[in-house]
């Protein structure tokens, strides 16, 4: 996405057909022969692990904050933007994540995922965040809801059909978006969000410039930093050493697959006992 701003505080089960051949199961005295059962039926046949806890939100100003006390706060949230673009680039920012075990949101475009759904499939299976970012990457706050809900369903949409499912976090194109825009997230059981931390790597000043990059984050960084960058060359160049520096800051990364809506408040006041 190119935003307007650099800162915006806005068992599955199988069947086993028989072989063919005149070996019915039984033996020569007419008994069915009993095969010893095997232990591993038992055992779970998927390999998907279980996901993790949900420990933060996103607040109203688009930062990642804790569920509770006990949970670190001292966390930034990585995000790309307007992919999947090229192979090269999702491979070289994934490389780096995984050199420092960090996830991030990929925010998609529709209009990229019909062109090269190979792509968002590397992104899903590297472990990686898929995020939805409207259709065609336009400003929704200037369309009709009709268009509004297409924008961002058709992105659910293929994205499921792609990966198997579908995206949890929303992120409006520039960072646009209005009530209805929300409420049509909601409905989607969305996560919406724009950024608290501007790359701007978006920017022509800064092209083929990752040491601007690099400063762009580090002068905006706070706890719960929400991070926009996008699958640029000089992005890809930069990342490394920003995690780096971001380590040595001691600031963690947020697995996105932990970050959920936010807590309902506690009632102020206990029940009345009548």
């Amino acid at each position: 996405m190119t935003p307007t701003t650099s800162n915006q505080n806005t068992n599955a089960s199988s069947e086993v057909t028989a072989p063919d051949g005149t070996n019915d199961g039984t033996n020569e005295s007419g008994q069915v022969d009993l095969q010893p059962e095997d232990p591993s039926d038992d055992e779970p046949t998927s390999t998907e692990t279980a996901a993790p806890p949900l420990l933060y939100h996103i607040n109203k100003a688009y930062n990642v904050v804790p569920n509770d006390d006990t949970v670190n706060k001292k966390v930034v949230l990585l995000t790309f933007d307007d992919g999947p673009k090229e192979k090269e680039m999702i491979d070289g920012l994934i490389d780096t994540l995984d050199k420092h075990q960090a996830k991030a949101i990929f925010f998609v475009n529709g209009y990229r995922v019909k062109a090269h759904p190979e792509l968002l499939q590397l992104i899903h299976e590297r472990g990686q965040i898929i995020g939805n970012h409207s259709w065609d990457h336009i400003d929704l706050k200037k369309e009709p809801a009709a268009k509004m809900r297409k924008q961002i369903e058709d992105v659910q949409n293929i994205v499921k059909e792609t990966i198997g499912e579908a995206p949890r976090f929303f992120r409006p194109p520039f960072g646009s978006g209005n009530d209805t825009t929300h409420q049509i997230a909601d409905d989607n059981e969305l996560i919406y969000m724009t950024w608290s931390n501007g790359s701007l790597d978006w920017d022509s000043k800064n092209k083929n410039k990752p040491e601007a990059v690099i400063a762009n984050v580090l002068e905006q960084l706070h706890a719960g930093s929400n991070i926009l960058m996008h699958e640029l060359p000089w992005t890809v160049e930069a990342l490394d050493e920003l995690l780096t520096q971001l380590e040595q800051k001691g600031y963690g990364f947020v697995d996105p697959r932990t970050i959920g809506p936010a807590p309902e408040p506690a009632d102020a006041e206990s029940p009345k006992k009548l």
